[in-house]
């Protein structure tokens, strides 16, 4: 619906404005004789050209949906109907998008489709797991519930992605420091002393003229060196988007000697974490694993859980093809033998998803302190490197004048 800016006076004399969402004008003069406003003007909000590019539109992201999840639990719990729900968290949204997708949703629930059904309608912002563990909550009359799970996973989902990107911020801003001084050393210092090195007329030490080299190549041919660049990267992606590359790569991932303890760790905690939230809502064992392996985020691990989930449906139990998967920790594996003996498997995954979470935090801070010092001497050895190089001659000169 439009959106209308109104003027008007109210009983006091005093003048009032503002905007309202209506078909018509017909119906913001009606909202206005409900409220004793005598209105001076009404217009129509002139639409935003760039509205209706996708591009320009701005995201839904993952705190819009842990707030909408959170607040849609709170008001079915107090008992209101869905429909009134999705209308009172549409109209309050500043988000246009956001606040477009929910109005989607209203109508169609309105029409007898369930909100399950509704929001797979729109997988970029619901995926297939908060959809499963919705129609769970449907189909089980505890939708309130399944959305403060859903809440809490989104929330504790958040803070371990936020917690890897802090840990990568700081070599990735250490790069491309490096990568602009050399810039700036290569493009305007270096030809400076070039100059006055061929005053000089001597021969130069072989340091001094590879950086020189590397000078004239950068301020020549920037632009193909740039090309190569985005061709590598434009190739990479290519290669990562097919299924063995992918493979490749994130075996690679899983088994380097730097960070992947790191991804072991983050895999784990998202396959307990995610495995134990869906048990809980009532999703049976095989949908959740085939769920969990959509949305593991690394192929070898997805690959694992496949196996673990065709061994289930012949009957065997979880920790058996856990454990010949070579993928998770025997103490994982262990925990998860437990708990399924026991018949607590969903608390067991989430207290082996808990301890993770703190594996997580731990790995985090040790590959943190172990970047600083090398980045550190990586950009010290390159930066001294390269004035070294460009000083040699001038030692040489005063050797030869003493």
């Amino acid at each position: 619906m439009p959106i209308y800016i109104w003027k008007g006076i109210n009983i006091h004399g005093e003048k009032r404005k503002g905007q309202i969402e209506a078909v018509d004008e017909a119906g913001v003069r009606a909202h206005l004789k409900r409220l004793r406003i005598e209105e001076t003007s009404i217009r129509e909000k002139p639409k935003d050209l760039l509205e209706n590019i996708k591009f320009f539109r701005p995201k839904v992201k993952g705190k819009d949906v842990v707030v909408f999840t959170r607040q849609l639990s709170t008001m079915i719990d107090a008992g209101l109907p869905l429909v009134q729900c999705l209308q009172i968290l549409a109209r309050q949204q500043d988000n246009p998008t956001f606040k477009e997708m929910l109005t989607a949703i209203q109508a169609d629930v309105e029409t007898g489709t369930t909100l399950a059904d509704s929001m797979r309608k729109h997988p970029k912002v619901y995926d297939s797991l908060y959809c499963n563990m919705i129609e769970a909550g449907e189909l089980g009359g505890i939708l309130d519930t399944i959305l403060q799970r859903l809440a809490n996973f989104k929330e504790k989902a958040m803070a371990l992605q936020k917690r890897i990107k802090g840990a990568m911020t700081y070599p990735v801003i250490c790069l491309g420091i490096c990568i602009l001084v050399l810039a700036i050393i290569l493009i305007f210092v270096v030809p400076v002393f070039d100059k006055m090195f061929k005053d000089f007329g001597s021969t130069l030490p072989a340091p001094t003229q590879l950086v020189v080299n590397l000078s004239n190549a950068v301020k020549s041919y920037w632009w193909a060196i740039f090309g190569i660049v985005l061709l590598f990267v434009w190739i990479f992606k290519k290669y990562y988007n097919t299924e063995r590359g992918r493979l490749q790569v994130d075996h690679m991932l899983l088994w380097s000697p730097v960070i992947g303890d790191l991804v072991r760790k983050v895999a784990v905690s998202k396959f307990t974490r995610t495995l134990s939230t869906m048990l809980q809502s009532g999703v049976p064992i095989l949908d959740a694993l085939g769920v969990v392996a959509r949305t593991a985020g690394n192929k070898v691990i997805e690959r694992a859980i496949v196996r673990v989930s065709a061994a289930i449906a012949e009957g065997r139990p979880i920790a058996e093809p856990l454990e010949e998967s070579q993928v998770f920790p025997p103490m994982v594996v262990q925990m998860i033998n437990v708990g399924e003996s026991v018949g607590a498997l969903d608390t067991m995954l989430e207290k082996v998803a808990d301890f993770y979470d703190a594996e997580v935090d731990q790995a985090v801070d040790n590959l943190t302190a172990m970047i600083e010092p090398f980045m550190m001497v990586f950009l010290g050895g390159v930066i001294g490197g390269l004035v070294v190089a460009m000083y040699l001659p001038i030692f040489q000169i005063a050797s030869v004048v003493s």
